[in-house]
């Protein structure tokens, strides 16, 4: 497999180079980014919706695409599939990326406050806007 490697834009809990790494994933370059016309929805799962005025912040990491594959193929992550984006680095630069989204979101009622908590905090350690963790539930 190529080392090559490509941008992957995470929004979860995924944005902790630590749960990276405990996966056995070096993830490089890492940047903090946003994609416009995109709300973060969380149930059991978390996913990116389409959502017009919408923006969802998040960490972009270079992969290769083995690594991709096998965080992806991991128990539980297997309804994940990849979808091209173009995301925006907090300096205004815009770059392709790969983003792994569910086939279908949670559902309206369908809540995981302990996931939200966990990832309010990564959001918060990374230095996203106060306002954007705030609103994570």
């Amino acid at each position: 497999m190529s080392d090559r490697r490509i941008d992957g834009f995470f929004y979860g809990l995924f944005m902790d180079s630590d749960i990276l790494r405990a996966s056995q994933i070096t993830a490089v370059n890492p940047r903090r980014a946003y994609v416009d016309g995109y709300a973060l929805r969380i149930g059991r799962r978390a996913t990116l919706a389409p959502a017009s005025g919408a923006r969802a912040y998040g960490m972009a990491f270079a992969l290769t695409h083995d690594e991709l594959g096998r965080l992806y193929s991991a128990p539980g992550l297997e309804q994940y599939r990849a979808e091209a984006i173009i995301a925006r680095l907090l300096d205004g630069e815009t770059f392709p990326a790969l983003c792994y989204n569910l086939l279908e979101a949670p559902n309206a009622g369908e809540t995981d406050p302990d996931y939200a908590a966990r990832l309010r905090a990564v959001l918060s350690r990374l230095g996203f806007p106060p306002g954007y963790v705030s609103s994570v539930r």
